[in-house]
């Protein structure tokens, strides 16, 4: 058996030290002993071509020749021009190929999505080059290119009041949790289609039986999708979600508010008298949503809470404490587990728990919230709003209206 490891160190370690000839040399003598296959392994392992070991071995083959004090190591004009001495534009052209800001063009010679080694070749021989894919593969190492992934570090044009929101939303929460008012984190957690579909993450099955899924995630009509909506408690950790089989709507956002106060709220915070929610952006809570406020005015009427909403600044939703508090321990429970129905994902949101104590409770909201209503200027106005201050947009409290 070839020791492919050894060898390559070998040659890792002789290799800057040795010219070409003493190269194929070594290769040839590895091959040789090395055995049957020898040649293609060594190959594989130094990258020299298969008739460059032959030679080799010839050599080993014939001691007058190892013995020979020749100066020159290939003979007169032996080895050829490198491609990019010869053709003096293939870098420039493999460069506008590949350049970022062709991407999705159509007058492109090559889009984005099929930027691999032959596609590449295959377009620079359409130019005129005459080029292999292997070359290209050395010409964009030259050109420092390496696969790479996408990572996620854009948040968008920052707002010059960004840290000052962050700084006033902290201020808001402890006066309130100084006081004993309640303060909760709200969001949407990511639309899941219902079924037997793959889900992200591994689970621990008998060896060989892979839990069988769809191979297409196609939506089933008869089940079709689930909204899971959050609310988070920030002081005591608990968290209640409503399911959701309809749209994502404001709605559907604040009645979730309202049977998190009815099941968990309003036992833990009897004497309360303000309920601060602090939301993203954008979403069915949007700083934009007129039906957004005009359902918090009919909860803070119906509970007679004054409610407070400060918003997280725009591109920030990753700093919303339902994300890293809640949806992220509620995604590793149900890792590698299909979601074949509305009521698995009750059950497995309901039952995710860490050893800080989070404790969440689910319940799947049947009732159907059309999308696209209209709220009237006159509906605003009759909003008791105030806003604050500081970026009222963002910050504003809606007091109960009494009739």
């Amino acid at each position: 058996m070839i020791d492919e490891s050894a060898i390559a160190l070998r040659y890792a370690v002789l290799s800057p030290v040795l010219d070409e000839r003493g190269l194929r040399r070594f290769a040839a003598a590895e091959a040789r002993t090395a055995g049957r296959g020898g040649v293609i392994a060594l190959s594989r392992i130094t990258g020299l071509a298969r008739s460059t070991i032959d030679r080799g071995l010839a050599e080993l083959d014939n001691p007058a020749e190892i013995e020979a004090k020749s100066e020159r190591v290939r003979r007169p004009g032996g080895g050829r021009k490198k491609l990019i001495q010869t053709d003096a534009n293939l870098l420039a052209d493999l460069e506008a190929l590949i350049e970022p800001a062709t991407r999705g063009d159509p007058t492109a010679p090559l889009l984005w999505t099929s930027r691999s080694l032959r596609n590449l070749a295959e377009a620079l021989q359409a130019m005129g080059h005459s080029v292999h894919h292997n070359v290209v593969a050395d010409l964009l190492r030259q050109l420092h290119y390496s696969l790479q992934s996408n990572r996620k570090t854009r948040e968008g044009t920052n707002n010059p009041d960004r840290d000052a929101q962050f700084g006033y939303i902290n201020r808001k929460v402890k006066a309130a949790l100084a006081t004993s008012q309640p303060v909760i984190s709200v969001d949407t957690k990511k639309k899941e289609l219902v079924g037997d579909f793959k889900n992200g993450g591994r689970e621990l099955r008998p060896k060989g039986q892979p839990e069988p899924v769809r191979v297409h995630d196609f939506r089933i009509p008869e089940l079709g999708r689930a909204v899971p909506y959050g609310v988070y408690d920030i002081a005591g950790n608990t968290g209640w979600v409503s399911v959701g089989i309809d749209h994502d709507t404001a709605s559907f956002a604040v009645n979730t508010i309202r049977s998190w106060w009815q099941t968990m709220g309003c036992d833990r915070y009897r004497t309360a008298r303000s309920l601060l929610i602090t939301a993203d952006c954008g979403g069915s809570n949007g700083v934009r949503v007129r039906l957004w406020k005009r359902e918090l005015q009919g909860l803070a009427s119906e509970l007679g809470l004054t409610i407070t909403v400060c918003h997280l600044p725009p591109g920030t939703s990753k700093w919303n404490k339902i994300e890293h508090r809640l949806f992220s321990f509620i995604t590793q429970n149900w890792r590698g587990k299909p979601l074949v129905s509305h009521q698995t994902i009750v059950q497995l949101i309901g039952s995710t728990t860490t050893r800080t104590g989070l404790n969440i409770k689910c319940a799947l909201d049947p009732n159907t919230y059309p999308a696209g209503v209209k709220v009237s200027d006159e509906d605003m106005a009759a909003i008791n709003l105030k806003p604050h201050k500081f970026h009222g947009e963002w910050n504003y409290t809606i007091a109960p209206r009494h009739l």
